[in-house]
């Protein structure tokens, strides 16, 4: 048993070979194609714009529902042993601002 080529089959491999480069050259060239890179940045970028965007708003939603959950009881209903008191206190400070702004200001 022989495992000489003959020149056909020689050249038949050399074509296949050739064949085969040349699409890895054109894939490797599409790689590197500026358009193809900036595309592949944009896609990262975008990708982690919407992953923060996510957690935060989950973040945000979980500081609501503690807020909201801290002056409203199980039914839904205000808790007015909390809400009273916390509105007295932003009035209070909206009332403070609002005057030393005004002292500033004269």
């Amino acid at each position: 048993m022989s495992d000489a080529r003959t020149p056909a089959q020689i050249e038949a491999d050399i074509v296949r070979r050739r064949d085969q480069l040349a699409v890895t050259l054109d894939e490797i060239g599409i790689r590197m194609h500026p358009k193809t890179i900036i595309g592949d940045a944009k896609a990262r970028v975008a990708s982690t714009v919407d992953e923060t965007a996510g957690r935060a708003f989950v973040a945000v939603n979980r500081v609501v529902s503690d807020v909201k959950a801290r002056f409203t009881d199980e039914e839904g209903a205000p808790r007015l042993e909390r809400v009273v008191p916390a509105a007295l206190v932003a009035v209070a400070v909206v009332g403070l601002l609002l005057s030393s702004s005004r002292k500033h200001k004269g």
